[in-house]
């Protein structure tokens, strides 16, 4: 045999072996793969709870010491917006009787506990409401001990490990007020709510220009936590190009300052640092297709 056929035969024979190798300890390892792989991603958006007792939800984690989320299942949830919409509703003795409320940022409820009910099960808040949950800091970490908050964030003020200025405000509460029940997103939780709105809208999040409002947030957490979802006072993605639709505040409480759908048709505009409510309530209605999501106030059926 020539030296180059014999060069040949040993070079198949080494591939050969390393393929069979290769095979043999992917085979070995698969149980512990999926088990890691099983552990590390989040739920989809399509699952639900089903299993009774309660959950561990480990894109949550608290403060100070870090543990995932532990809730019990809810049967009903009332997501409740900050919307003009929710004024003159009488709908807080309806939210009020879903089993879990959440509620969004600083969005009060005394004084509009006709409209949008009494009890807060979760408040979800972005990292720069926080200051204006302080302002009335007696009535939320005091008088509302209950409530269990869950912040989003991103960047330097929400980092963990070098001491972010907003998680040392969180701390420092925990510390004011023992009980007190605070929860933020992981990281690993942003990246794939980032990675979401990529896949619903072709997008990706950072190069065009977006934030994620915190109806965005409150939703995927709705989505895990609750096997029945009421949204109150969200409009849909084409109600602000309707002509004839009347004008509300963009926050119930804030009467007479803005102007709901100008707000959200001046977000979806801008090219850079904006929110794209609309392009989120597109999201929302496709998802209500899925899951038992229903629009109330105003109604509306998902397209």
């Amino acid at each position: 045999m020539k030296a180059r056929d014999r060069l040949l035969l040993i070079i198949l024979c080494s591939l050969a072996f390393s393929a069979v190798y290769v095979l043999l300890c992917c085979w070995a390892c698969l149980p512990l793969c999926l088990t890691t792989c099983l552990e590390d991603r989040p739920p989809p958006l399509s699952s639900r709870p089903t299993v009774p007792g309660p959950l561990h939800f480990s894109g949550y984690s608290s403060v100070p010491d870090g543990k995932p989320l532990i809730h019990e299942p809810c049967r009903s949830c009332a997501v409740v917006s900050s919307s003009g919409q929710m004024l003159g509703s009488g709908l807080g003795a309806q939210i009020d009787g879903a089993e879990c409320v959440l509620r969004m940022n600083q969005a009060p409820t005394t004084g509009f506990e006709v409209d949008v009910g009494r009890r807060s099960t979760l408040r979800v808040i972005s990292h720069t409401s926080v200051p204006l949950l302080l302002r009335n800091y007696s009535h939320y970490f005091q008088q509302a001990r209950d409530t269990l908050y869950v912040v989003w964030g991103q960047g330097k003020h929400m980092d963990r490990a070098l001491g972010g200025r907003t998680y040392r405000t969180l701390l420092q509460l925990t510390r004011m007020y023992p009980g007190l029940q605070i929860y933020t997103f992981t990281e690993r939780m942003m990246a794939y709510c980032d990675q979401i709105f990529q896949d619903e809208t072709g997008k990706n999040r950072r190069q065009s220009g977006s934030f994620l409002s915190t109806g965005w947030f409150t939703m995927i957490l709705a989505l895990e936590l609750c096997e029945e979802i009421v949204v109150y006072g969200m409009v849909s993605d084409s109600y602000c190009r309707e002509k004839s639709h009347p004008s509300v505040p963009y926050h119930y409480f804030e009467k007479g300052r803005l102007d709901e759908c100008q707000m959200y048709l001046a977000h979806e505009q801008a090219p850079r640092s904006a929110h794209r409510f609309i392009t989120e309530k597109a999201v929302f209605s496709r998802w209500a297709k899925k899951r038992p999501i229903v629009f109330a106030h105003p109604s509306w059926q998902p397209q």
